[in-house]
């Protein structure tokens, strides 16, 4: 890493992610081992750190890093969890939570870019991670309940085939809402028949590629 791109680096996370009450120290970690340049093309490198989403191609984008952050402080991944993510571009937000979890299985919609973030975690020497290349708007088939369910798109409505997934004690985490009216919305299985929902924080990402409203789950 370059000192101009350990500049930013630093900068990163003592001006954006910890003044957003980012304070998880294993979060913090993760983002200190990472180098975001090495998830963009090497036209955008220069913004990495910058506090804004960048263009990755497909019409997609990388999230801001404080958005990335605060996700990551609200899910609090332990290392024994297993994670499904919906929405992997380039593969950075995917690194964040392998340095996290035990296991990350990632779906992407556009095949390039699972293909490029592929590359990415290889590069980055991450082997705790399965990548998928399909449409996971509305459900994916997995082996068994998981731990963690987190969404880089967002929703209108979380689909109900996504909560039936989380073992009891599990959580999804994901943002809903349309337009500029959204909110990170923290799903938990308590029981077979019982979640409980919390409200975290607004914020606006682009929304989830084929996820036209359904009927609303109840809590």
């Amino acid at each position: 890493m370059t000192v101009h791109y350990q500049h930013a680096h630093f900068n990163m996370l003592e001006q954006q992610i910890r003044p957003s009450d980012v304070l998880n120290p294993r979060v913090l970690k993760a983002f200190e081992s990472l180098k975001r340049e090495q998830f963009l093309d090497a036209e955008l490198s220069g913004l990495a750190y910058s506090d804004t989403a960048l263009p990755i191609g497909f019409g997609q984008v990388m999230l801001p890093p404080v958005i990335d952050g605060r996700l990551l402080q609200v899910l609090n991944v332990q290392q024994h969890e297993q994670v499904l993510e919906i929405g992997t571009g380039t593969g950075y937000f995917t690194a964040l939570l392998a340095h996290l979890a035990k296991w990350v299985t990632s779906v992407e919609i556009v095949d390039e870019l699972s293909k490029q973030a592929a590359m990415n975690l290889h590069q980055q020497g991450i082997e705790n991670v399965s990548l998928c290349a399909g449409d996971a708007s509305q459900a994916w088939p997995l082996d068994d309940r998981i731990d963690v369910i987190v969404s880089t798109a967002a929703f209108t409505v979380i689909p109900d085939s996504y909560l039936q997934s989380l073992k009891v004690g599990g959580r999804m985490l994901a943002v809903v809402g349309e337009d500029e009216v959204m909110t990170a919305v923290m799903v938990t299985r308590v029981s077979e028949r019982e979640w409980n929902s919390e409200s975290h924080f607004e914020t606006a990402i682009p929304a989830m590629i084929n996820a036209e409203p359904k009927a609303k789950f109840e809590f």
